[in-house]
């Protein structure tokens, strides 16, 4: 029976062991999800930090290249505005070279006719003469 009691002894202790060691490890175990609750939360927060760094930087690229967009645009619109009020003479070498070709009217010139009259000149020639002719507002 001695062997018995000492038996349960031992058990009864080790139980008590166990109990104490499974409480140790319970509180440890919430001392660490404390920590990683904390570092989740922190983490969180440098992100959503992130993301607002980068949508203010891209919302400011984007400010950036609709203010040069419309810089553009009036510089455009004003180097335009003369076009329509402007003379409607054309230069002495673009009149005989559309005379040549039967084109010495006085309205607007079709596209298809400067093209085939300027066939025979260098592409920036042709530039050139075209551009006269949409300033000179000749070009139809």
């Amino acid at each position: 029976m001695e062997a018995m009691n000492e038996a349960g002894a031992v058990v009864a202790s080790t139980v008590e062991a166990l109990a104490a060691t499974a409480e140790t490890l319970e509180r440890a175990m919430s001392r660490l999800e404390a920590r990683l609750e904390a570092q989740q939360a922190e983490l969180e927060g440098r992100v959503q930090q992130m993301m607002g760094t980068i949508e203010t930087s891209d919302r400011e690229a984007l400010e950036q290249r609709l203010a040069e967009a419309e810089r553009q645009i009036r510089e455009l619109k004003a180097a335009a505005a003369p076009v329509g009020t402007g003379r409607k003479t054309r230069t002495t070498t673009t009149a005989d070279l559309l005379a040549k070709h039967g084109l010495n009217n006085d309205g607007a010139v079709e596209a298809g006719a400067v093209d085939q009259a300027l066939a025979s000149l260098p592409v920036e020639q042709r530039i050139a003469v075209k551009s006269q002719l949409l300033r000179a507002g000749l070009l139809g």
